[in-house]
């Protein structure tokens, strides 16, 4: 009889980590401890994936709110900044907002409406409609802002964010004006000197900025890109992929990520004789069709995966060819034809209509998608998750 089980994602147990902690030795003994618990037994191909958060930890990629500040204060000389596009999160965004602003003299923020990059709403599309605003050209004032929208809280978190970031960045020492508006031009009518918080349309936005005669226009990426006072740092990302640690400190994305999974595939190769995948994953990325949010605050689902994760998937769509290639046949008879298909499917099905209706997204972006749902983001404890099947398809005995 044919294998009734497909692919299965299951969350692992790991010690609480902490700075200093062999982060290749704990993935490497967790994983085989979760095997003689559950009884599962290793197959090549298999994926090994941890999540961004233990391996920063790991690392100890902690800066202060006091770092972003000299950081920003020396990269824009400590006078008015415009920090434009920020996305809406206490957990991502504030804690860096107050360094932000401790950097500064005066803070111009410009928050993108009705929603921001991934999705948290400011106000409803609706109420925009209602009031006639165009958001593609209209730059609103806080006080018309207020006046047309008055006080919206956020529908999970309760939070009215424009006045929670008000209140931070004067808390920090600073002066603030608030505008809302989609062109990033717009807030050249106010400062020259930008700081760019927009995650995936970053670098568009800078070259709009400096096009436009921007005199300085830096993104988040930018700040913290390097150590300051011994801080922690990401040469690729910067404050991009931070989180809120304490009330002082962010961590930030882990940095040098490639050499954990190669050791992690390595040590799991002599322990087990089979080759697995393994991968570093942050935020999935997926819409949540009821709160809008597009959760993906991470700069990147995967910042590192071992070779045999790269690409994207190569899959006949069954349904499609039951319904019409093999739309005379029933039973055995279209099982079988079915799985000949398969086995002499094409190395590359781009544009062929038979793949039509699979998903066309990387596989890293699919499987952190996966490993994301299966950790969650609280108390679950299994910041590890061991996958099985991924690769199979319908001739799989």
């Amino acid at each position: 009889m044919s294998r009734m089980i497909g692919t299965v994602s299951r969350g692992v147990r790991a010690p609480i980590i902490k700075q200093g902690d062999d982060i290749v030795e704990i993935v490497t003994q967790s994983v085989l401890e979760a095997s003689a618990d559950a009884g599962f037994a290793f197959q090549d191909r298999d994926i090994v994936a941890m999540t961004e958060a233990v391996v920063a930890r790991a690392q100890g990629n902690y800066a202060s709110v006091d770092d972003i500040a000299t950081d920003v204060k020396a990269k824009f000389g400590g006078e008015t900044v415009g920090v434009i596009f920020p996305i809406l999160s206490r957990n991502r965004f504030a804690i860096c907002l107050r360094g932000i602003a401790k950097g500064a003299k005066k803070i111009v923020l410009m928050l993108s409406y009705p929603s921001d990059e991934v999705g948290n709403h400011l106000i409803s599309i609706d109420a925009m409609d209602e009031k006639g605003v165009n958001p593609y050209t209209d730059v609103l004032t806080l006080e018309k802002y207020r006046e047309l929208f008055g006080y919206e809280k956020h529908t999970f978190t309760g939070v009215d964010y424009v006045e929670y970031y008000e209140g931070l960045i004067r808390e920090s020492g600073a002066d603030v004006e608030i505008v809302f508006a989609n062109n990033p031009k717009a807030i050249l009518n106010y400062t020259k000197n930008v700081l760019c918080c927009d995650i995936h349309t970053r670098a568009r936005t800078k070259r709009i900025l400096k096009a436009a005669g921007a005199e300085i226009v830096l993104g988040l990426d930018d700040i913290l890109n390097a150590p300051v006072n011994g801080s922690g740092f990401n040469a690729d990302y910067g404050l991009l992929g931070s989180n809120k640690a304490t009330e002082d400190q962010i961590k930030l994305f882990p940095r040098d990520c490639q050499p954990v999974v190669d050791a992690i595939q390595k040590k799991l190769f002599d322990a087990t004789g089979k080759m697995l995948e393994v991968m570093v994953y942050g935020d999935g990325a997926f819409k949540d069709p009821i709160g809008k949010i597009w959760e993906l605050a991470d700069p990147v689902v995967a910042p590192a995966y071992t070779k045999g994760l790269e690409g994207t998937p190569n899959e006949l769509k069954l349904k499609y060819l039951a319904d019409n290639e093999f739309g005379n046949l029933s039973g055995e008879a279209l099982k079988e034809a079915i799985k000949h298909k398969i086995q002499e499917k094409d190395s590359n099905l781009v544009g062929k209509m038979a793949s039509e209706g699979t998903t066309p997204r990387r596989l890293t972006d699919l499987i952190g998608s996966l490993c994301d749902l299966t950790s969650g983001s609280g108390d679950k404890g299994t910041p590890i998750v061991f996958i099985q099947g991924y690769f199979d398809n319908y001739t799989t005995e």
